[in-house]
């Protein structure tokens, strides 16, 4: 990809991300106006039903005192009706009492008129008693009775009845005297007399109320009862009328309520109104601090204030003003002013999920922007590395081909043919060179199955110390051309894992060779082994060119090369040290590297003892 198209896209991404963003905002901004407006016309509802709620209080308060007022005088009245009543009623009793005494004079003095005749027309008249009248006529006990019967009989000798003779007397309990009682007289008074001719007894009832007397007390029983009810009824109307001025009290209480010297604090207390609006806020759910004061309409003057404790100066975009009495044209009406320290944070905390998915939504774009970024970097410089490698591959490739076919064309030549010692030595060079060609080919390929994970590892105890001696040994030739300065330190007492041998041979290798590509002059080369309580440490220092920081965070990428400044016969693919990463964790081993620019390069690689 060319420069132009990698900043024309990364232009176009930008104002996208840019427009998303400030669409976000946009959107945040009209969130926030929203609910705004949403909690202005809450709280203005929660203050008119507090106008509301303080207009009907104040009236309801004078409508309590005039209706207390006339309760008191209604108790009044009614006190005094039934104290009307009640004595009517104990006159009329009394009156009761005094007709039932004269009707029972009359009833005595009928029944001593009547005693006066029987005495003096009959003999010895005697007053029997009802108890002794209801024994005579028992039979059940004979000998109880006061009537006592005497019979005498005369027989002759034959035994016949000659005589009789028959005597009944009246024993009385006890002596008696015509008294009359009220309460003890019964309905009938018997006497027992003589027939003053016949002598003989005769059993006198009286009734103690003639007809005449009963139908006649009866009569003025009713008369009264009549004259009673009649009397109570209209005694009863003429108590239950009602005062008439009290007909008037809501002229009264309105007449109250336009007085003008009423003091707005008395009119609405700042206890009350503080509750009244704590109490609509919440039916709200408006659980917030809030700040209100009174001031009078006409004049710029407190009533009075009630502030929260963490408040401080109120913003005028968040106060919140009601008229307390826009009907009352006779006094101050009254301002109530309401304001919300932390009016602003409530909004913001009902925005918190709108500002949440918003802050999410960009955090992703903008990954995604930036990895999308990246990763058109990432491929650039790969695609850049893989070019590189082609060519490097190519003329790695082209090298041994074109020799082996200058020396194919040489056996050609019948001369040469002639001599073997050339064509032994051509035929060595051919060999040579296919042997070099297959290594490439096993290197590319090697790296292709490590990346399929294709690459399987035959694994076994390997001697690290002797494994070294033997890859030096067969890089002797190499080393020797330029003179390698090479030590080695194989202090390790356990050198003994379990490994791959051809494989870590082949690590040993690649680092003891780019250390000798890459080290100016005479290379020097150290080759170190120990032991730590768990792993095995292979070193594999030089004092060459070095490299940057940043270069050593890239160097086990695939197809990167360190620059080599002014070292031009330095060859390779950018796989080797790839290679040998990947190997080396496949062996559940690390691999470190500690590089300083122009002062060597040391690779450590840990290996542990004991693998299961």
């Amino acid at each position: 990809m060319k420069k132009r198209s990698l900043w024309l896209i990364t232009a176009l991404m930008t104002v996208a991300l840019l427009g998303v963003f400030v669409m976000q905002l946009y959107y945040i901004r009209e969130a926030y106006a929203l609910k705004s407006q949403l909690f202005e016309q809450e709280v203005s509802q929660a203050l008119n039903a507090v106008v509301n709620k303080v207009q009907k209080r104040y009236a309801a308060t004078h409508l309590y005192k005039k209706e207390d007022q006339l309760k008191e005088e209604r108790e009044a009245e009614l006190r005094d009706k039934a104290q009307i009543l009640v004595e009517f009623k104990e006159q009329h009793k009394v009156k009761e009492e005094r007709r039932k005494l004269e009707q029972q004079k009359k009833i005595i003095a009928d029944l001593n008129m009547q005693d006066s005749v029987i005495r003096n027309t009959y003999l010895n008249p005697t007053i029997i008693p009802e108890q002794e009248y209801l024994s005579m006529a028992s039979v059940e006990n004979d000998k109880k009775s006061p009537l006592q019967v005497d019979m005498n009989f005369g027989v002759d000798k034959a035994g016949n009845v000659v005589t009789a003779n028959v005597n009944q007397v009246y024993i009385p309990e006890k002596s008696q005297t015509f008294r009359v009682s009220t309460d003890k007289l019964p309905d009938s008074i018997r006497y027992l007399a003589f027939n003053p001719f016949t002598k003989k007894p005769l059993l006198i009832t009286l009734p103690r109320v003639s007809p005449d007397m009963v139908s006649k007390f009866k009569i003025e029983d009713e008369m009264e009862n009549q004259k009673f009810s009649r009397a109570f009824k209209d005694l009863l109307k003429d108590t239950v009328i009602i005062k008439t001025n009290s007909l008037n009290y809501l002229e009264d209480v309105a007449r109250e309520m336009r007085q003008e010297n009423v003091p707005m604090d008395e009119r609405v207390p700042r206890d009350v109104l503080d509750t009244l609006i704590k109490t609509e806020l919440l039916n709200r759910n408006i659980k917030l601090d809030y700040d209100f004061w009174v001031k009078m309409a006409s004049k710029d003057s407190v009533v009075y204030r009630k502030v929260a404790q963490d408040s401080g100066v109120p913003d005028p975009a968040n106060l919140h003003t009601v008229t307390l009495f826009s009907d009352d044209i006779f006094r101050d009406p009254g301002l109530l002013y309401v304001t919300f320290p932390k009016e602003d944070s409530l909004i913001f905390s009902n925005l918190s999920v709108t500002m949440a998915s918003s802050a999410g939504l960009l955090l992703v774009l903008v990954f995604i922007f930036a990895y999308t970024i990246y990763t058109i970097l990432k491929q650039k410089k790969i695609s850049e590395m893989k070019t590189d490698f082609i060519n490097n591959m190519t003329h790695e490739f082209k090298t041994p081909v074109a020799t082996i076919m200058i020396a194919s064309e040489a056996l050609k030549d019948p001369e040469i043919t002639e001599d073997k010692n050339r064509v032994k030595r051509l035929a060595g060079i051919i060999y040579d060179e296919n042997v070099r060609l297959g290594n490439h080919i096993e290197r590319v390929l090697s790296i292709a199955r490590l990346e399929k994970k294709e690459l399987k590892l035959e694994e076994r105890l390997v001697d690290v110390n002797e494994l070294i001696l033997v890859v030096v040994d067969s890089m002797d030739l190499q080393l020797k051309k330029k003179g390698t300065d090479l030590k080695l330190d194989l202090g390790a007492k356990q050198p003994m894992i379990l490994a791959d041998e051809l494989h870590l041979s082949n690590v040993i290798y690649n680092l003891i060779d780019n250390a000798n590509k890459y080290s100016p002059g005479i290379p020097e080369i150290r080759i170190a082994t120990r032991n730590t309580a768990k792993h095995l440490v292979i070193e594999v220092a030089d004092a060459g060119i070095g490299m940057t920081t940043e270069e050593t965070k890239r160097i086990f990428d695939q197809f990167y090369r360190v620059p080599t400044g002014n070292l031009h016969d330095v060859k390779g693919f950018g796989l080797g040290l790839n290679y040998v990463q990947d190997i080396i964790q496949q062996m559940e081993g690390k691999i470190k590297v500690h590089s300083e620019k122009d002062k060597g390069t040391v690779f450590e690689i840990i290996l542990p003892l004991n693998r299961k």
